[in-house]
């Protein structure tokens, strides 16, 4: 059983049923299409853009996340695509989304990088990323994120990741976090909106 299976083999919902705060602010602002959602857990970004009538297109290297998405997707109506696979097996598919969204999905470098271009390549001219994400200053609060800094952002690594996007939001701050049991209280994190230009 690999970390995040053991992490969603529980009853509740360890990051809560609703969306990330910063993806629903910019989600919101766009008109529907279809959406990327890597790293997707246990399916409340996905159920919830669903709701909006986005066609989505998910995936995690959890079963125990999968099973818990698809049973929120039926408590709510809707549906959604969500395959088992890994970052490294994500092949992109040039122009295919209209916007996709990276949400506390930490990985290590060359991965992240090699990674960030695949999903920017499979973005359409004109369509958006968004990006919420534990800053290397996380490393001083205890409210979520790997413990390893290497794995933590620095606003000048996704610039240079995204150098095809115009960002109308590209900040790092600090807030209170309220995402279930493994996000919760004080945080330092970056958020990204852009547009493929």
């Amino acid at each position: 059983m690999n970390q995040w299976d053991a992490r969603y083999s529980t009853e509740e919902y360890v990051y809560g049923t609703e969306p990330n705060h910063f993806f629903s602010e910019c989600l919101r602002s766009l008109k529907q299409g279809r959406l990327l959602l890597p790293g997707e857990g246990e399916g409340r970004n996905a159920a919830w853009a669903a709701q909006l009538k986005w066609q989505v297109d998910a995936f995690d290297q959890s079963t125990a996340g999968q099973e818990k998405a698809f049973r929120l997707a039926k408590d709510r109506g809707v549906k959604f695509s969500y395959q088992i696979m890994s970052v490294e097996e994500f092949g992109a598919k040039p122009n295919t989304y209209d916007a996709a969204a990276i949400i506390f999905l930490h990985l290590p470098q060359p991965l992240r990088s090699k990674f960030h271009r695949a999903v920017a390549e499979s973005i359409k001219l004109g369509g958006h990323i968004i990006i919420d994400a534990f800053s290397q200053k996380q490393i001083d609060f205890n409210s979520g994120g790997p413990r390893d800094i290497e794995q933590l952002y620095s606003k000048n690594s996704i610039l240079g990741d995204f150098p095809d996007f115009d960002f109308k939001i590209c900040r790092e701050e600090e807030t209170i976090l309220q995402e279930g049991n493994f996000h919760t209280g004080k945080a330092s994190v970056l958020r990204f909106f852009g547009e493929k230009i």
